[in-house]
């Protein structure tokens, strides 16, 4: 499975490693770094249905729930 926040969808981001000053200067091994999102498993208590609800969120995922409740927050996230 693919690492995708559910509410946020954050997910992998490729990009470069080295910045430009070393870029210019010396030599450069064209490589790339994959930079993985803050994924963590939850499982939230939503009063509204009376159910637990296990996500994959990121951090600033958390932050949503914790900001616009987590019944709100699914729902526009459509995952009840």
């Amino acid at each position: 499975m693919t690492k995708v926040c559910q509410i946020t969808g954050k997910k992998t981001q490729i990009g470069g490693r080295y910045s430009n000053r070393t870029r210019a200067t010396q030599f450069n091994p064209c490589g790339k770094v994959a930079r993985k999102p803050n994924l963590q498993k939850k499982r939230i208590y939503v009063p509204e249905i009376d159910k637990h609800v296990i996500i994959k969120v990121s951090a600033a995922g958390m932050r949503n729930i914790a900001k616009n409740g987590a019944y709100a927050t699914l729902k526009e996230a459509k995952l009840i």
